[in-house]
Parts: structure tokens; sequence; C-alpha cells
């Protein structure tokens, strides 16, 4: 994730890099989406978003956390993994989801993060639901025994099938696996377009094509926000 985190950090928005890089949803719809959202539901969020806003720091947002959190509901979603956490923000969504007996497994490569992360979902009485470990999330999944809910994977681009390959088989039947930046800022549909790593939108298309042509998963992608994917291990 550190690379990620710091070209994302170096630029001003994806357009300026790019002007030919497309929206998957409307602005002006997703403006809406967000009307409907409602208020703030705990004073935490507010302040894990500022900070996002102010450092330019890759958070999924409102929509995609609601999203999140109504899937996990949706499948009764108690144990799950986070191939990359930054500072907790998916992982509000699925431990609040997760309820009292959940259990949300984050990873990250930076310990600064872990702390905010521990110190928001402190706050959000939510800590309790997560375990957060530093290091590499491909590492940490190995040494975690069992099959999941849901994998998560928000980790460095480069790395997505490679992810794909190893939580597939984790993944309990009728769970999900998760993967946000799919679309890529619509470089997956663009002709031509600038990468922020050289290869990351290679590896995203065929991270894409691998989920899409594995039949033991039916699959969908949700275009708000940067595109999350969702495969659901059938249970035939």
């Amino acid at each position: 994730m550190f690379v990620y985190r710091g070209a994302i950090a170096n630029m001003q928005s994806p357009t300026m890099v790019n002007p030919t890089l497309l929206d998957p949803v409307n602005p002006a719809i997703e403006k809406y989406m967000r009307s409907l959202a409602g208020p703030t539901d705990h004073p935490v969020l507010t302040d894990m978003e500022a900070v996002a806003a102010k450092n330019n720091f890759p958070i999924v947002g409102r929509l995609v956390g609601m999203f999140l959190h109504t899937l996990a509901k949706t499948i009764n979603a108690e144990r799950i993994f986070e191939f990359g956490s930054g500072y907790g923000y998916s992982a509000y969504w699925f431990a609040k989801a997760a309820g009292p007996n959940g259990r949300v497994i984050c990873t990250d490569g930076d310990p600064l993060n872990k702390g905010k992360a521990e110190q928001y979902l402190k706050s959000a009485n939510l800590s309790e639901r997560v375990d957060f470990h530093v290091g590499m999330a491909q590492d940490i999944f190995l040494q975690t025994e069992g099959l999941f809910d849901i994998c998560y994977n928000d980790a460095d681009k480069g790395d997505y099938p490679q992810i794909w390959q190893m939580a597939k088989g984790r993944i309990r039947p009728g769970g999900l696996y998760i993967a946000d930046n799919v679309l890529w800022h619509g470089r997956v549909a663009a002709e031509h377009y600038v990468d922020i790593v050289p290869g990351w939108t290679e590896s995203i298309l065929e991270h894409n094509r691998l989920i899409f042509n594995d039949s033991e998963f039916d699959s969908f992608i949700n275009p708000t926000r940067d595109g999350v994917v969702v495969a659901r291990k059938k249970t035939e």
C-alpha cells in the first residue's frame, strides 16, 4: 500500500493527471446519492473523512462504506479479512455490520495507520471487533487460518490478481470477495490513459477477467465511486 498512498498524495486529482479518464457515475448522480445517505451516524466518520480530504488519502467514502455495510449485513458476515485497511475507514463499516461477535482482521504496512485506526474505532466503540496487523497483507493472510465470510481487497493494485487467487479458496459458500478501485478512474475502459504506477491498470484488468471467468462465483461491478466488484461464492 505504500506506493499507492504516496502516488495519490502527490497528485491533485485523477483527472488532472489524465483528462481523458472517465467518471464511472456522473458526479451529479453521486451527489444525489450522498444526499439520500442522511446525516453521519457517528461523529468519528466525519473526522475520518476530514482527514482523508485534507491529506488526499484514498478512503472508500460514504457511499461505498454504506454499500459494504449492507453487503455484510445481508450475508450475516462475522469473519472478515481486509487486504489493506488504511486507518480503518472500511473496517468501521464492516465492524458495525459484523456485530458484537464479529471479527474484522485488518492489515496495513504503516504502523501509524494502525494507531489511527485503533483510536478511531475505539471512539466508535468498535475496537473489540477488530484485529489490526502491521505488515504485508498477503503474509498475514497466510498466517491466519480458516474460512471467511468476506475477503475485502484494497491493497496495491499490482497485487490484485495474486490476492484474488489467494482469497477465493478461503471464502465460505455464500460468502463474498469484494475489491475496490476495479474501474480505476475509468482507465479499464479508456483507450489511452496515464497510469499512477506502470502496470497497475493491466493488473486490474487481469484481476477482473479472472473473477468473471471463475465459474465458482457470481460477480457484478457496482460503478459507484471507483468501481466495487462483488463476487459471491456459489453454494452448489
